[in-house]
C-alpha cells in the first residue's frame, strides 16, 4: 500500500487578513495545494478601542472554519497558527484564541515581535535567488511594520535574524487614525506620512541593504503595476517594484476617490480603503532606506511556519 503524503498547514492571523497554507511534502520541497487569503478586518477599531469588535471576530472566525475544513478534507496531518498586531494589542484576544482552538483544533499562539520577525525573515525569503546577501525584509501590515535585518540563507548557512524591530504603523491603523476625507486630503497624506519617518528614526537603518517587501499591501501594489489579474502568486514572487513606480502609483490612489480605487485592476475591493496608508507606508520604508528598488515576496509568516513544522 502506498503510503500517503504528507500535508502540513500554517494559518497567520492578522490585523487586516488571515492567511492559509497547505503543502506536500515533497522530498526537501515544499510544493503548495493552497495558498489563500481573507480580508476579514479583524483589527478594525482595535487602535482606539483596544479591543476586538465583534464583527472583526465573527468574520475571522468564519473564515477559520472555512480554513479548518479545507485542511481537514485535504487530509493535513499537523497545522499550527498564530495571530499577530491585532491580537497582541486586543484586551479580549483570548476570546479569538478559544473560539479559534475549537475550530481548528490547536489553539493560535499570539507571537511577539521577535517571534513575528523570524518567521517574516524565514518565510518571506523562500524561493527567492538571495544566496548569502544581507537582507532587510519590510512586512508592512494592517496594526504594524516589522523590519527584519539578517542574512539570507545560502552557501554560507542558514539565514539568520540579526536585528528587528515592530513599529506601530500599518495600513489598517493609520486609515482609522489620519484619513477623514475621501479621497484623502493632503494634510492627511501628510500626517501618514509624519508618523511613519518618526516611527523609522527609532528603528536600526537599513541603507544599502537589499530590501525585500512582504503582506498584502506589497503584493497588491506589485499586482497593481504588474497587471496581474487575477493574482497570481507565482508571478508576484521575486518580481521588483522600483522607487519611482511606489512614489506614482501612491501618487495615483491617493488622487481617486474610495469607489474609483475599488475599481482599479490588481486591487481588492476589501483592501482598496487602506491602501492608501499603506502605499505610503511602503513609500517611506524605500525612500528611508535610499533604496532604487524592493523585492517583492508572496511568503511570510504562513511559510515560516510550515517550514518550522517540517523542521521538527
Amino acid at each position: 500500500m502506498a503510503t500517503p503524503p504528507v500535508r502540513i498547514a500554517g494559518i497567520d492571523i492578522g490585523t487586516n487578513s488571515v492567511l492559509l497554507l497547505v503543502v506536500e511534502v515533497r522530498g526537501p520541497a515544499l510544493v503548495p495545494l493552497v495558498d489563500r487569503a481573507t480580508i476579514t478586518r479583524l483589527g478594525r477599531g482595535v487602535d482606539a478601542s483596544r479591543n476586538l469588535s465583534p464583527e472583526g471576530l465573527a468574520r475571522t472566525l468564519a473564515c477559520l472554519a472555512d480554513y479548518g475544513a479545507e485542511a481537514r478534507a485535504l487530509g493535513v496531518s499537523a497545522l499550527a497558527a498564530v495571530a499577530t498586531s491585532a491580537a497582541r494589542d486586543a484586551g479580549n484576544g483570548a476570546e479569538l484564541l478559544d473560539a479559534a482552538e475549537g475550530l481548528l483544533g490547536v489553539r493560535p499562539a499570539i507571537v511577539d515581535g521577535d517571534e513575528e520577525a523570524a518567521l517574516t525573515f524565514a518565510g518571506a525569503l523562500s524561493g527567492l535567488a538571495l544566496p548569502g546577501a544581507r537582507v532587510a525584509v519590510l512586512d508592512v501590515g494592517g496594526g504594524s511594520t516589522e523590519i527584519v535585518l539578517g542574512r539570507a540563507p545560502g552557501g554560507a548557512g542558514p539565514g539568520a535574524v540579526e536585528a528587528a524591530v515592530s513599529l506601530d504603523v500599518g495600513a489598517v491603523r493609520l486609515s482609522e487614525r489620519h484619513v477623514r476625507t475621501d479621497p484623502p486630503a493632503p494634510s492627511e497624506l501628510d500626517a501618514v506620512r509624519a508618523e511613519v519617518r518618526a516611527a523609522l528614526a527609532r528603528a536600526p537603518s537599513v541603507a544599502g541593504v537589499p530590501l525585500v517587501g512582504v503582506a498584502g499591501t506589497v503584493t497588491t501594489l506589485a499586482a497593481i503595476v504588474g497587471g496581474v489579474v487575477p493574482y497570481d502568486g507565482a508571478r508576484i514572487h521575486g518580481s521588483r517594484l522600483a522607487a519611482t513606480e511606489l512614489e506614482r502609483l501612491g501618487a495615483e490612489l491617493a488622487a481617486r476617490s474610495l469607489a474609483e480605487r475599488r475599481l482599479v485592476p490588481g486591487l481588492e475591493p476589501a483592501r482598496a480603503d487602506v491602501i492608501v496608508a499603506g502605499a505610503l507606508i511602503v513609500g517611506e520604508l524605500v525612500r528611508a532606506a535610499g533604496a532604487a528598488e524592493l523585492v517583492v515576496s508572496d511568503r511570510g509568516v504562513r511559510w515560516g511556519l510550515v517550514e518550522r513544522l517540517v523542521r521538527r
